[in-house]
């Protein structure tokens, strides 16, 4: 039996925007006084919604001026962690390095003992209270990596609680293999550590079906290129989809992932020319995380540069205790719109379908026939407000999977 939404003052429907490259607001596509047809949690038809009315079976009004876009993406988070980095933080705002803190032990190091000390059920708890709030606030979809166990039993353990979680909250959770974080302290021998999880680790994911995603941080103080790119391959080989930490504080990283067909290059702020033009000329999304470089103060992932280049880029929080620790998406990709001089067509892709892609996902980040219904709609009657607002203004009505999300 078919439904019909709306109506909303204006409808975002990001239909047929192109997945790479540079994006004017002329070329939003937007419904006036629109409606969405659904049926089975799908999209049927979009359009006026007075035409759409007599197709009908049942109507859900939304009342007052609203705009309708598709549901937020958020392609890059950690949202599984036990204590608290509030130390670190602390020590950044004084002038110390995000490396210099991981080298005295802090940092990731931090956030591996709190973790392992913490049971299964208040990690699932964590998780939970997390990928609630990321819901209320609009996000529908949310990757959720490992990376803070940095062993077999406890990367199991993080992987089987983001499994126990997905069937207690509404937003889809995707998780992803980061159990090449950094090297623990009981290897002396990243390669060697490479080489356990590749045995170890790896074959028993795909036995207890946990994830198909494998992530790894390419950086001199984790894991060096030349080391990084085996257990990467080895990883594909496997058959998993990649996605890497590249380019944070130096290069290379963006490099494996475009020789390796990674899905995305994350963080990119040390990228330069050279980066861009390899990612512009791939299929590897760009993701932005600008909650990392506020986090850390340090210089936002080159977004402009990226779309001038024909890149495809996506936004995302890089939701963790240490670095990026706020979490707010909307926020985010404001502030990250306003220095990088963003367009809000660039942003919104950035979002949605784009980071859909980062995450092999078809289905989802377009207002159009065939794909799910994951919709939120803004208590305002003109799309500028959304970001205008810099994130304050959160969505009023959300819909996941077809069903309105009344209390999160």
């Amino acid at each position: 039996m078919s439904k019909l939404i709306g109506p909303f003052r204006e409808v975002i429907t990001l239909a047929n925007t192109p997945e790479k490259g540079t994006l004017s607001d002329s070329e939003l596509e937007i419904i006036q006084n629109g409606g969405v047809l659904i049926e089975d949690g799908k999209i049927l038809k979009v359009g006026a919604f007075g035409d759409l009315a007599m197709e009908a079976s049942e109507i859900e009004e939304v009342g007052d001026d609203q705009v309708l876009m598709p549901g937020l993406i958020d392609c890059h988070t950690h949202l599984v962690w036990g204590g608290t980095r509030a130390r670190d933080y602390t020590l950044r705002m004084s002038g110390e390095s995000y490396e210099k803190i991981l080298e005295q032990g802090g940092g990731i190091f931090d956030s591996v003992e709190k973790t392992r000390n913490a049971s299964a059920d208040l990690l699932k708890s964590g998780l939970i209270k997390r990928a609630n709030r990321h819901l209320q606030d609009g996000v529908t979809t949310i990757e959720v990596k490992s990376g803070y166990g940095l062993d077999v039993a406890n990367e199991l353990k993080i992987l089987e609680v983001i499994k126990a979680g997905k069937a207690e909250v509404e937003a889809d959770l995707i998780p992803t293999c980061l159990a090449a974080h950094v090297c623990p302290t009981e290897f002396q021998d990243k390669k060697l550590f490479l080489e356990y999880l590749e045995k170890e680790l790896l074959p028993k994911l795909l036995v207890k079906g946990l994830t198909n995603r494998v992530d790894i941080f390419v950086e001199p103080s984790a894991f060096p290129v030349e080391i990084a790119k085996s257990y990467m391959l080895a990883a594909k080989k496997l058959g998993f989809d990649l996605t890497i930490h590249a380019d944070q504080f130096n290069t290379g990283g963006s490099q494996i992932a475009v020789e390796l067909g990674a899905r995305s290059a994350d963080h990119l702020e040390a990228s330069t020319e050279k980066e861009i033009e390899i990612l512009a000329k791939s299929d590897t999304v760009a993701v932005a995380l600008p909650g990392a470089s506020i986090g850390l103060g340090m210089q936002f992932t080159p977004a402009r540069k990226l779309l001038n280049a024909g890149a495809s880029l996506a936004i995302s929080t890089d939701w963790n205790p240490g670095s990026g620790p706020m979490g707010d998406l909307l926020v985010q990709a404001s502030i990250l719109g306003i220095y990088e001089k963003l367009s809000s067509a660039e942003i919104f892709s950035g979002l949605t379908f784009r980071a859909a892609k980062a995450l092999g996902l078809h289905d989802r980040g377009r207002i159009k026939a065939g794909m799910k219904v994951d919709m939120i709609s803004f208590p305002v009657d003109d799309y500028r407000e959304i970001l205008y607002n810099q994130g304050k203004i959160k969505p009023i009505m959300i819909w996941k999977n077809g069903n309105r999300i009344e209390n999160v």
